[in-house]
């Protein structure tokens, strides 16, 4: 049966150009001649792509400050002004928080948003493994262009799920959590056929950056649609163009080399070549209990769960940290909250490209490169969080920290985020699930801890700032 799905993909992919190529494994390509390659493009395309999904994700972060307003007594603006104080250049209070007049305003506590902000997580932990073996018999391709088409058509739901109810939008953003969830499998999945190995860190960093600049783009530009349009454009803007961008993304991406019609022949030649040894997709089978016995494996999933607490601490919390305590307006807001993001992105493309060159100078071993990117790209960013709560009210030190540890986390791209492919690439899409699942649990946890500390802050009217601390040293407990 395996034979004959082989023969049958054969046929489905274009001949290929039959000049001869020598096979460039021990050839470093030219940076222009490889920026220009079928690779590459891939990359660029699921940059994009995967700027779209965070700028999907990451919306509502923004806009439910605007859908709430302050308006419920158990929220944390009411306290807040006990905390910091209005700077001298900040509108009051009570103007600050001025939107489109058209866009409805919920009496939501702080718990429940924390609750509606973890909803998502909830799918998406349901389908990371579905999405990582889907992905091994169907192909990246369709399952990775699905889920964002999913994704995408569900978020436009977001404004109507909002006017029946928080339980309907629980219940939409777990939906969209199960939609998104297949998305980062299938993604590795197409890599472990596109990637070689000494690229692997550069190829993989430059399209998983496109998750930072999208939320780098989304803060601001959701803020100014908030403020300008009404909140539920927010979604109505960002969902159509999700689902625009899909069709650019069945016309442009190719499973593998062997289906590409305008890849050169020099090109397949050095990625078949690079990657002979490592075999096809899993297809039907999986080795689950070796899996299960793997420590390697099982160290990854540690650090995931432990990198991704504070990845989504920051993610889902920081706009509603910056209004409610920081006393910046919805501008301010969007754009502060982004500048960490910009640090990000950059951190993310330098980190793969670093981690490329002590690999190809043979300077460490591959695992000793991702140890090392791993340790610092997790220790760094801890300490620069917890000083976050150490600074008072000071707003310049505030978002300098911020900046600083979503910059440093950055290096765990290089590091355990694409270790799956360098243990087992056959099955890197699965096991790309399995790590994602125990980060997705924090991303449970973090957000719903936040909104109960914040909502226990204020029902203490004598709570000081200090009591925000726990909320910033969970990420590392």
């Amino acid at each position: 049966m395996q034979q004959s799905a082989e023969n049958a993909e054969a046929e489905a992919c274009p001949e290929s150009d039959q000049e001869d190529a020598s096979p460039l494994l021990n050839q470093q390509l030219s940076l222009g001649k490889g920026l220009c390659s079928a690779r590459y493009s891939l990359a660029l395309i699921l940059h994009f792509s995967l700027f779209m999904v965070y700028s999907l994700r990451v919306n509502l972060s923004i806009a439910i400050v605007a859908m709430t307003n302050g308006t419920n007594p158990g929220s944390l603006p009411n306290i807040s002004t006990d905390v910091c104080p209005n700077r001298s250049h900040a509108q009051p209070n009570d103007s600050h928080r001025e939107f489109a007049q058209e866009a409805p305003v919920y009496d939501w506590s702080a718990k429940t948003q924390g609750v509606i902000l973890s909803a998502f997580f909830y799918g998406y932990l349901f389908t990371q493994l579905l999405g990582g073996y889907w992905s091994g018999m169907f192909g990246g391709k369709l399952v990775l262009g699905y889920g964002l088409l999913s994704t995408s058509a569900l978020t436009l739901l977001v404004p109507l799920a909002a006017s029946l109810g928080a339980a309907y939008l629980i219940g939409l953003q777990a939906l969209l959590g199960m939609a998104e969830g297949v998305i980062f499998p299938a993604q590795y999945t197409l890599w472990a056929k596109w990637a070689p190995p000494l690229e692997r860190s550069r190829l993989m960093n430059l399209a998983e950056a496109g998750c930072t600049f999208g939320t780098f783009i989304t803060f601001p530009a959701a803020g100014i649609i908030c403020q300008y349009l009404g909140w539920p454009y927010i979604f109505f803007i960002f969902g159509g163009i999700g689902c625009v961008w899909c069709v650019f993304w069945f016309l442009l991406v190719y499973e593998d080399p062997s289906c590409h019609p305008r890849i050169s022949a020099g090109e397949k030649e050095y990625i078949v070549s690079s990657l002979a040894n490592q075999g096809s997709s899993h297809g039907r089978s999986l080795p689950l209990l070796a899996m299960m016995k793997s420590l390697p494996l099982w160290a990854i999933a540690v650090a995931y769960f432990c990198n991704d607490w504070l990845f989504y601490t920051l993610l889902t919390s920081m706009p509603t940290y910056m209004s409610d305590v920081l006393h910046f307006d919805i501008r301010e807001n969007g754009l502060l909250s982004a500048l960490p993001y910009v640090g990000n992105w950059l951190g993310t493309i330098v980190s793969g490209l670093l981690a490329d060159f002590l690999l190809s100078k043979h300077m460490f071993s591959t695992a000793t490169v991702r140890k090392l990117f791993s340790v610092l790209g997790m220790l760094l960013p801890a300490i620069s969080l917890v000083a976050v709560s150490y600074v008072g009210c000071d707003y310049t030190a505030a978002v300098v920290f911020l900046t600083l540890s979503m910059t440093v986390i950055s290096m765990c791209g290089a590091g355990f985020n694409i270790n799956q492919i360098d243990i087992a690439p056959r099955y890197a899409g699965f096991l790309l699930g399995v790590t994602n699942t125990f980060g997705t649990v924090s991303g449970i946890i973090a957000p719903t801890a936040v909104g109960f500390l914040t909502s226990q802050l204020a029902s203490d009217h004598t709570g000081s700032y200090m009591k925000q601390r726990p909320s910033y040293f969970l990420p590392r407990s």
